[in-house]
């Protein structure tokens, strides 16, 4: 692996750099709140300014207004608006619903939709765990029965994020329950307001509205909002664009969190709210090398999709160390703060009542995503060739 820019990837880095510094509107990176980006009114006329270069959806075609960008070209244009915290834009209907139907949409399905997506006047949110279908999510049972020019979907699912904010959702439902346990599963669009769709919120240990529950009663959906073809909900699920998936901004903001942690040890080494030994030291140094290892981790997965390389293992490698770093840094955090962790907010509540935040908000980060348990069997299936149990 070549750690170093050719002459095009350093030019394009000036760009960026040079697009970020002319910049002095964009929102810092976690000040969005509990909503999405419409309910920030400093992230809509950003949002515009990167619509003009393509840069919402970066590895979208160029005809359906993206900007065609290839695997290291995104991930320097993420690494480096990871360096500068700003705000991504990017959401499900983007990362998600925009190359699923690029791929398999109709025509009819890609004029509706990926303008829209674009401009930001739909937001989507994504319908596949239910409560018995999680990790196995091939084992979901919410079913869709074909009703003349509908289907005809029952059933809940669970851990949608963003559901309560969603315009639409795009979902998988059972429609031969004969089937394979893989197939007879169909994607479905679902307008939010349809009769029979209810939402209820789930929040979180750290009392963040963020997840929730869906429930469908009899809810009517037009057979033209099939996803590509009946009972191959499953394989379409899996379709991507060439998005670049290292999670290089993950790696760049854990680093961030530790040079912020640095400054307040430093602003309050001497009024005895922190703890400043040399175990706490040494802590802090682990913490820092690790930091530097899952940005390495994610130039391996990047370098592997630029080679045309499917980082299966490598990709899971790079999310099982990040995910558990993040509560690492964490912990580390509430060592640093001692007491004064158990303080939310109010003045004495570190960095705000980050600190602790972050405590409660990583919880669930090797949960999110697929969690370490499956990441692990795909590392020892995959990548180490082990049988499976």
């Amino acid at each position: 692996m070549d750690f170093r820019d050719d002459a095009g990837q350093l030019a394009w880095r000036q760009e960026i750099r040079q697009f970020l510094k002319d910049e002095d509107q964009y929102v810092p990176r976690g000040d969005i709140g509990e909503g999405t980006w419409r309910d920030n009114p400093q992230l809509v006329p950003w949002r515009k300014r990167l619509a003009t270069r393509g840069w919402i959806a970066p590895a979208w075609p160029k005809e359906y207004g993206g900007a065609s960008l290839g695997v290291m070209e995104q991930f320097i244009m993420n690494e480096e608006f990871a360096e500068a915290e700003v705000t991504s834009v990017f959401d499900t209907g983007v990362l998600l619903v925009g190359p699923t139907l690029i791929v398999h949409g109709s025509e009819e399905q890609r004029a509706e939709h990926l303008p829209k997506i674009l401009e930001g006047d739909i937001q989507w949110c994504q319908g596949f765990s239910e409560p018995e279908a999680g990790s196995d999510l091939a084992g979901l049972q919410t079913r869709a029965v074909r009703d003349g020019d509908d289907w005809v979907i029952n059933g809940q699912k669970i851990w949608t994020s963003y559901a309560h904010l969603a315009d639409w959702i795009f979902m998988l439902a059972r429609t031969d329950p004969a089937a394979p346990k893989h197939r007879g599963i169909t994607m479905f669009l679902l307008d939010m307001k349809t009769p029979g769709v209810s939402v209820r919120p789930l929040v979180n240990v750290s009392g963040k509205l963020g997840f929730n529950e869906t429930f469908f009663e009899d809810v009517r959906v037009p057979a033209k909002n099939v996803v590509g073809e009946v009972n191959r909900g499953w394989y379409i699920s899996t379709t991507t664009l060439d998005f670049e998936r290292s999670a290089v901004g993950a790696a760049v903001g854990v680093r961030k969190r530790l040079e912020r942690y640095i400054r307040y040890i430093n602003e309050h080494r001497n009024d005895g709210t922190v703890t400043y030994t040399e175990a706490m030291k040494t802590e802090i140094a682990d913490r820092w090398i690790e930091a530097a290892t899952a940005r390495l981790l994610s130039y391996r997965v990047a370098s592997m999709q630029a080679q045309g390389l499917v980082p299966n293992a490598e990709a899971s490698i790079s999310k099982v160390f990040s995910s558990e770093l993040e509560q690492r840094v964490a912990r580390t955090a509430m060592h640093i703060v001692g007491p004064y962790g158990m303080v939310l907010a109010g003045g004495r509540a570190p960095l705000g009542g980050a600190m602790p935040g972050s405590y409660l908000g990583t919880l669930g980060s090797t949960i999110a995503g697929g969690t370490s348990e499956i990441q692990r069997n795909i590392i020892a299936t995959r990548g180490l060739s082990l049988p499976r149990g």
